[in-house]
């Protein structure tokens, strides 16, 4: 008589309890399983068409002429049918005073735009790798109160920076304008700077928290090899920490793009430093009857900070993802 070995069965443990080898479920697993059902699927759909439905109202509208815009609404489009360019027409190459070219000012945003997204960058980057792989005596403390600047509202702030400014740049900056008469005596400093400290507590606790994440091995490994902070701060942390940078880039340019109340407080308003919100403010006239011409500069305003989320994406998604499946 044959003898055949008992299959492997559940060892009984405690009150009759079976022990059974269960395999937990991954955490991003169960967060793609959750974000990827049919429910999640179809409010974020629901979502995207209430957050999309205005500004499909408003890109119909700034091709509709100004007596439709002014007595129907964009959605009977098709019972009050008619279409014209004259709305862009007007804000891009019309050189009425009332309704001047946008060229300078679409320039002037990019000005303040470009150095006010970087300088904040490269500071913020600089002091988060410091705070989080340079030890040094108060470091915590500081970072905690670097970190408790954001609750200090922005426009508490802004009386008092202008005062600042007002009595050291700009009378630094007319000196200059007199010893060399080509640089002019008002400039983009001060709303530069004013961005760059509004921008720096949210930054570097940011990529503090991303940098801090990079694993202790690589940076242990590149001191082994005799690197120094600049080395692997340039070498090592800026690679790993591109997504994160380019996050940030993204929110600080379209901060700082649709800015209007730190330009209406730090520039002097002309066609030489004014931002381009500060024109599309003024184009509705002086009691908001030419409005439809609003309608197309915001379009016209959306074409620089569409091509740089859409330049950044591929970072973007991967800086908002990192770090959120750890464990």
């Amino acid at each position: 008589m044959s003898s055949v070995a008992p299959a492997d069965l559940p060892v009984a443990r405690g009150k009759g309890e079976l022990e059974l080898d269960v395999i937990e479920e991954p955490k991003a697993a169960r967060v793609k399983r959750r974000l990827t059902s049919r429910g999640a699927t179809a409010a974020a759909l629901i979502i995207a068409v209430l957050w999309t439905l205005p500004t499909f109202g408003l890109f119909i509208s700034s091709f509709r002429p100004e007596e439709l815009i002014k007595t129907t609404g964009w959605w009977t489009i098709f019972e009050n049918w008619g279409w014209t360019l004259d709305n862009y027409r007007e804000v891009l190459f019309s050189s009425s005073t009332s309704a001047p070219q946008l060229g300078s000012y679409f320039a002037n945003s990019l000005t303040i735009a470009i150095p006010a997204t970087i300088f904040p960058l490269v500071l913020a980057s600089m002091a988060a790798y410091a705070f989080a792989w340079i030890k040094f005596k108060g470091s915590s403390a500081l970072f905690v109160l670097v970190f408790a600047l954001q609750i200090v509202p922005l426009q508490m702030a802004l009386i008092p920076l202008l005062q600042i400014f007002s009595a050291t740049i700009l009378p630094w900056q007319r000196q200059v304008s007199e010893v060399f008469p080509i640089v002019p005596d008002e400039s983009f400093l001060p709303v530069w700077l004013a961005h760059t400290i509004f921008a720096l507590p949210l930054a570097i606790f940011l990529l503090h928290n991303f940098i801090s994440e990079i694993p202790g091995e690589v940076i242990e490994a590149a001191r082994v090899d005799g690197a120094s902070h600049s080395q692997i701060f340039f070498q090592v942390v800026l690679p790993l920490a591109l997504p994160a940078i380019a996050s940030f880039a993204i929110f600080q340019f379209l901060w700082v793009w649709n800015d209007l109340l730190v330009a209406l407080i730090f520039t002097d308003g002309t066609a030489d430093t004014a931002p381009l919100t500060q024109r599309l403010a003024e184009l509705v006239g002086s009691r908001g009857q030419e409005w439809q011409r609003l309608t197309a500069a915001a379009f016209v305003s959306l074409v620089v900070p569409l091509i740089v989320f859409f330049s950044l994406q591929r970072y973007f998604v991967r800086g908002l993802l990192a770090g959120s499946t750890k464990g």
